[in-house]
């Protein structure tokens, strides 16, 4: 199957969503704050919202080509779309809302996703999981070329989402069909895509895989979403052959990557290790500062000290004794110290 290709330009509220985007056997996530464009733009694909101009295209079948009036319905493009709140039909069984999809699977993804000795039950009786499941299948049941996951895990609790990603992420993979989702959460987008776009006020600022944008986020805010540190400084050449960058707080730290002028300093909260006082051994980045907030992540905690956030065991933070207000040392590795050359009047 040839790869998906979608142009879209259409006017939003205050911004206009431009995104060019083409999509193999894969799973592309676009993240992103909410009103940044991601559902008009799923919509879009589906054939819910016509753009302005635009075109979407996939193994040489046009579904939309706005220059020569080609805009197919939702019910001829081969889309399987599973909505946010997943809209199942209350007064349908699981398999009749998985067989309203398409009868001739039916059965066979009933079985699949162990809905089987579900059948008979209606929605209002199922839970979380269980719907998305449903949802997921009636959406397959179409035998879809293209698969639209708007917000895939947002309706789920807590422990069911954290049980479900792993999951969903093994079947995606399983199906390797073009599949966009859209997401707020980068940590989802993370575990369930091959390639994320960060879209900020319709456009795509920053696309690869989630390796790569914590290893170089194009800006503070793609830093932001992903979790990492990013700090702008001044790159110098230093001694023992490392780039020494004075940040805009007057402190200095080193990197063993090559860099002048402006840059931006990348560091991963859990290469940050905290302490009193600087402790010995071969970091040569160390910075003192009060800690601002303590942040439990599951069974980690995020300690903003200074211009950083740390991320430490629970297990630690316990046995410092940590408390907001109180000051340490922040300590990480040139090595493990990334730089991104920023242009000179880049934004902060």
């Amino acid at each position: 199957m040839g790869p998906l290709h979608i142009r879209v330009s259409h006017p939003l509220r205050v911004f206009r969503l431009e995104i060019a985007l083409d999509v193999g056997a894969e799973t592309v996530a676009l993240v992103g704050p909410s009103g940044a464009g991601k559902t008009t733009f799923l919509r879009a694909v589906a054939g819910l919202v016509r753009p302005e101009h635009g075109s979407v295209a996939i193994d040489g079948e046009v579904w939309l080509d706005t220059k020569t009036g080609v805009s197919l319905p939702p019910e001829r493009r081969s889309v399987g779309l599973v909505f946010q709140e997943y809209a199942l039909f209350p007064h349908l069984t699981v398999a009749e809302n998985v067989a309203y999809g398409g009868r001739a699977r039916a059965a066979e993804l009933l079985e699949r996703f162990g809905l089987a000795p579900l059948a008979q039950l209606h929605p209002g009786e199922l839970s979380g999981g269980e719907r998305q499941r449903v949802a997921l299948a009636r959406a397959l049941a179409r035998d879809p070329r293209v698969l639209l996951l708007d917000e895939p895990l947002a309706a789920l609790d807590t422990q069911t989402r954290a049980e479900l990603k792993a999951e969903l992420g093994e079947r995606l993979r399983e199906l390797g069909l073009p599949t966009l989702l859209v997401t707020h959460d980068y940590d989802d987008a993370a575990a369930l895509a091959d390639r994320i776009g960060v879209l900020v006020e319709g456009q795509i600022v920053q696309l690869g895989t989630a390796a790569e944008l914590v290893a170089a986020p194009a800006s503070p805010f793609v830093a932001e979403f992903t979790g990492v540190n990013f700090l702008r400084g001044a790159a110098v050449p230093g001694f023992d052959g490392l780039t020494e960058i004075r940040l805009a707080d007057g402190s200095t730290v080193y990197s063993t990557d090559p860099g002048s002028g402006q840059v931006g300093v990348v560091v991963v909260p859990w290469e940050i290790t905290l302490a009193r006082s600087a402790p010995a051994g071969s970091a040569r980045n160390h910075l003192t500062g009060l800690i601002r907030a303590l942040t439990p992540v599951g069974n980690r905690v995020r300690v903003s000290v200074g211009p950083v956030t740390a991320e430490i065991t629970a297990a630690s933070a316990e046995q410092l004794e940590l408390r907001p207000g109180e000051q340490v040392v922040a300590t990480f590795k040139a090595a493990g110290t990334r730089l991104v050359p920023l242009a000179p009047d880049a934004p902060p």
